[in-house]
């Protein structure tokens, strides 16, 4: 068996959401590190496309390539950046609270696979 399906059967659809979360983080915080780049495009990733892509059995890196986007600006910048602080941040909120309760449901499996090898 796979590490992604052995993976897959022990926390279900919850470990893969966790990694999608997670790099879906790190651009999210890499637009607002940017946001006076001048000519900085911001980037996010459909999650949902994703994470279907990644159930259908791609690897979460080519998930992650195929369901990244570039932003339509809502009100694009002089400079050429199209990072808006307002919906980045809104998007980073997002996903943080999707992270944690993804992460919330893995820990409470980890915990219940721990009691039950303990006998408890």
């Amino acid at each position: 068996m796979s590490d992604a399906a052995s993976n897959t059967s022990l926390f279900g659809i919850h470990g893969m959401a966790l990694e999608l979360r997670s790099q879906r983080m790190g651009l999210l915080t890499s637009n607002i590190a940017n946001a006076s780049t001048p000519g900085y495009k911001a980037r996010d990733i459909d999650f949902n496309a994703a994470l279907q892509s990644e159930m259908a059995g791609a690897s979460t890196d080519k998930a992650t390539r195929r369901a990244t986007l570039y932003r339509v600006p809502v009100m694009p910048s002089l400079d050429g950046n199209t990072v808006d602080m307002s919906t980045e941040q809104v998007a980073f909120s997002e996903n943080a609270m999707g992270y944690s309760t993804a992460l919330s449901f893995i820990s409470g499996r980890v915990n219940t696979i721990t009691r039950a090898i303990k006998g408890e």
